[in-house]
């Protein structure tokens, strides 16, 4: 008898990332990425991880939802499908997410996959609970929750283990999500919704988000602005990430900067506020200056790239280069990474590949630590 793999796509999900808008959630936030050209990328982060499973096809049956929400993926790739229904009609919703959830858990699927960010995460806590295992194909612009595989790729490699019966084990994964309106307007208000439950193979998961700045490292954190504003070149375009250390940075230079943003500096002046993908490429395009990107890491979580900054795309990033990357961080987020390494994930896998390795990062006033980068 085959086993039954839950297979949802949010197809909406992560239009919101590289024009800034913060997430995806609500009709109006959609429509204003279309405008903004956003297009769909989920079905491409759900593809990597699903093509991963293509060892177990003859021993799957994918039930999934019609259409875009996964029956057309499934069914290009050659997976057997049982389609769920789902209300005729319109834009894909988080209803629908849940409608299909709960119909997955009645015929006992083993494992649902499911490609979003933190909201559709909710919306398969509130329609499943704890009744079944979910992994989580990272496809959103809040990706807080520790539901998540780090990649596309570790979701399927963990997907194809716990099918297997290779990794059976599991265990409580947080669902947190955010206020996006507050969001937008550079206040964080996030909340624990509850618990699912995940393959737990800490090799191939992402851990929560651990927020709330950088504790008592507020000396320190001010250190790294001041060192970092210090050392800026004239004439030389700076793309700074969201985040409180880089905020740091901004103070140093007597600027208002956008804490859950991307602005441009230029000769230690604010050229442009928070900033998209598009904008990015229209300032490197006009100005033909040299250009660096300064990032920070989440802490708890490593990320440098793919988490709540995609407006830094492929293109930006290639354009700017591996070597004009700064990485900034307080002592103290490194050591809340328990020596894993930083990780990128920016949906361009050889890009991924060409920025692994090691880099410095700047971790005071006289001081750097030399960190490992993984995908």
């Amino acid at each position: 008898m085959k086993k039954r793999l839950g297979f949802i796509v949010n197809p909406v999900a992560g239009m919101g990332g590289r024009g800034g808008l913060k997430g995806t959630d609500g009709a109006h936030v959609l429509k204003k990425a279309r405008e903004l050209g956003a297009v769909p990328l989920a079905h491409r982060r759900a593809a990597a991880a699903l093509r991963l499973l293509l060892p177990l096809k003859e021993e799957l049956e994918v039930v999934t939802c019609p259409g875009d929400m996964g029956e057309n993926l499934a069914r290009s790739l050659g997976f057997s499908c049982t389609v769920v229904k789902r209300e005729a009609g319109g834009e894909t919703t988080g209803a629908d997410t849940e409608r299909c959830a709960a119909e997955m858990a009645e015929l006992g699927v083993a494992l649902l996959l499911f490609a979003g960010g933190d909201g559709t995460a909710r919306n398969i806590y509130n329609a499943v609970g704890g009744a079944l295992p979910v992994l989580g194909i990272p496809a959103g612009v809040k990706i807080h929750s520790a539901v998540f595989a780090a990649s596309p790729a570790a979701a399927g490699a963990l997907g194809e283990l716990f099918l297997r019966e290779e990794t059976p084990d599991v265990a409580e994964g947080e669902v947190m999500d955010i206020d996006e309106e507050a969001f937008r307007e550079g206040r964080v208000s996030a909340r624990l919704y509850g618990y699912l439950r995940v393959p737990s193979d800490r090799r191939f998961m992402q851990t929560l988000k651990i927020g709330g700045g950088d504790g008592g490292e507020e000396e320190a954190v001010a250190a790294i602005g001041h060192r970092v504003a210090e050392e800026m070149e004239e004439g030389c375009l700076y793309l700074v990430g969201p985040g409180t250390t880089t905020r740091a940075l901004m103070e140093a230079l007597g600027l208002q900067g956008t804490l859950l943003g991307v602005d441009v500096v230029l000769n230690r002046q604010l050229l442009a506020a928070d900033v998209g993908e598009a904008q990015l490429l229209e300032v490197l395009r006009e100005q033909q200056r040299d250009a660096k990107i300064v990032v920070t890491i989440i802490g708890g979580q490593g990320y440098i790239f793919g988490r709540g900054n995609q407006q830094f795309s492929p293109e930006v990033i290639k354009k700017v280069g591996k070597d004009n990357i700064i990485v900034i961080a307080s002592r103290g987020k490194l050591l809340s990474l328990r020596g894993e390494p930083l990780r990128v994930d920016t949906g361009d896998q050889d890009l991924d590949q060409t920025l692994s390795g090691y880099l410095k990062v700047i971790t005071g006033e006289k001081e750097s630590s030399i960190c490992r980068v993984s995908y």
